[in-house]
């Protein structure tokens, strides 16, 4: 079988801008580095915030590149240019309410703030989009609290199987999955 292929965008108007490094992205391929033990490839992509670039990115990364997974970060707060969640609403074909409810549950514990994040996540055609926040510390914590369902959805929506190591995320799937 082919290597997954999974993608990573960080969206912010600074950081495309060349305003200030990318710290957030990195991050999360870190993690994921860290804790899938199959084989994959990252498409990593920076790009400003906005409605249009960020349903224009998801939908190429989704239909023309094919990716299994991609993790956004950034653009899901209430400030007036974080259109993360409306341009996912655009893209997506079955939401899945339950990772952003997670990710706000386990980030609650750690500030108060989580309460004003919009993440999301959700299906288009045979891809799984997860919308992060964006700070790394946040990005570890969310990624921790939502990844042990990750490859079995990837598995369920017809995607690349993906392992993960059980030390650093024991991923479920049920009995014969």
């Amino acid at each position: 079988m082919a290597p997954a292929r999974i993608g990573i965008v960080t969206i912010s108007d600074r950081a495309s801008s060349g305003g200030y490094a990318d710290l957030s992205g990195p991050a999360i391929e870190a993690w994921l580095r860290h804790a899938i033990t199959t084989p994959w490839s990252a498409d990593a992509r920076i790009i400003p915030d906005g409605f249009e670039s960020v349903r224009d990115t998801l939908i190429d990364m989704c239909d023309t590149a094919g990716l299994d997974l991609i993790c956004t970060t950034g653009g899901t707060g209430p400030a007036p240019r974080d259109l993360t969640p409306e341009a996912m609403a655009a893209v997506i074909e079955k939401p899945l309410p339950g990772f952003g409810e997670q990710m706000r549950r386990i980030s609650l514990q750690e500030v108060p703030t989580a309460i004003l994040s919009r993440q999301e996540a959700g299906v288009r055609g045979r891809t799984l989009i997860v919308n992060l926040p964006g700070k790394p510390a946040s990005i570890a914590v969310c990624l921790a609290a939502v990844f042990p369902a990750i490859p079995y959805c990837l598995d369920l929506i017809g995607a690349r199987r993906i392992e993960t190591d059980p030390a650093v995320c024991a991923a479920f799937r049920p009995k014969g999955a």
